[in-house]
């Protein structure tokens, strides 16, 4: 079992690719990253369970009840004060970006207590535990949490993940590689990109400008190797070249025990990126658990996200068969009869 920790909020959206400014109504559907990973993980036919404190509501209610519909454990749910955090979503389309407004301050989960979550009970029976670099950001409380959660997971075996995931307008640079300095010894896989690395490292790819959709392997690669320094075994990075917000070419290389592994690249004219990288980092745990070998782990990883960019909502409602056909070399899009 996989158990993943974080905040899950209510997404609204303008139908289609209206702007916010001009929209008359908005499409409604929950996600947040680690609620992404453990739903594509269920869907792959992994146990998966998600932690966090949702509002004791009809609104609390209704997440929780979407998240038990695409199979994952959400019994260590806690419910209490607070608020379900929304964010509005316009998506952008050709030259005119996305745009993302988040309205979290106060949501139940970011109010919660470390003493509300017992991880010993939690982590019973699990193989792997998952958070990003969201949830210490949400509030000192939960930074403390996810150190108990990592001391604890430590201690029972069960072997941790993370996606650094930057998000700057909850915490400062400096925050940030404060308190996710503390938590790299106890990371056996870390999930980034180029622009979280930085962000919260200071590391930096050579001859690489992401706003013009140039990226240097290499430069990613030595990327890899100074994020392997804090004595992480396998460290992968996502490789987006965006071409405008409609078209993305995607890949990503994986350092796993000293060895490079550099995937497949995919052209992708997208119908939603959120939650790309959560479905990158489920495929790609999905793959170590499943037995694979690191390059098939990672070429599966990228299938994954690969799909997901092309499904509405946060969450990528797809299963491990359509990611292995996408993988052997049918990515024809024909219709399936």
């Amino acid at each position: 079992m996989v158990v993943t920790f974080g905040e899950i909020m209510m997404r609204l959206q303008p139908p289609g690719y209206q702007r916010l400014s001009q929209t008359k109504s908005y499409d409604a559907v929950f996600g947040g990253g680690e609620a992404n990973v453990a739903v594509s993980l269920a869907n792959f036919g992994i146990d998966a369970k998600f932690v966090t404190k949702l509002p004791d509501n009809p609104i609390g209610a209704a997440c929780k009840g979407e998240l038990a519909r695409w199979g994952v454990d959400t019994s260590d749910i806690v419910l209490g004060g607070g608020r379900m955090g929304l964010y509005f979503c316009e998506k952008g389309a050709s030259q005119r970006a996305s745009v993302v407004v988040y309205d979290r301050a106060g949501s139940a989960v970011a109010m919660a207590k470390p003493a509300e979550f017992d991880w010993e009970k939690i982590f019973s029976g699990a193989s792997r535990f998952h958070f990003t670099g969201i949830t210490p950001a949400l509030s000192d409380d939960m930074a403390a949490a996810v150190t108990e959660a990592c001391i604890a997971a430590k201690g029972m075996g069960v072997k941790i993940s993370c996606d650094l995931n930057y998000r700057k307008k909850l915490w400062s640079r400096q925050k940030a590689k404060e308190v996710m300095t503390k938590y790299m010894p106890y990371i056996e896989l870390l999930i980034s990109n180029e622009e979280d690395a930085h962000d919260v490292f200071g590391i930096t790819a050579q001859k690489t400008d992401i706003t013009k959709g140039e990226i240097d392997i290499e430069g990613y690669k030595s990327v890899a190797e100074q994020l392997a320094d804090f004595g992480i075994p396998k460290v992968a990075i996502t490789l987006r070249e965006s071409i405008s917000a409609s078209r993305n070419n995607w890949s990503a290389l994986l350092l796993a025990d000293g060895e490079f592994f550099v995937s497949k690249k995919y052209a992708i004219d997208l119908v939603d990126r959120v939650g790309g990288g959560d479905s990158f980092g489920a495929g790609l745990i999905y793959g170590i658990l499943s037995g694979m070998t690191s390059a098939e782990s990672l070429e599966f990883a990228v299938g994954a996200s690969t799909l997901k960019h092309t499904i509405e909502g946060d969450f990528n409602i797809v299963d491990s068969s359509e990611v292995h056909k996408l993988v052997s070399g049918d990515g024809s899009g024909r219709v399936q009869r």
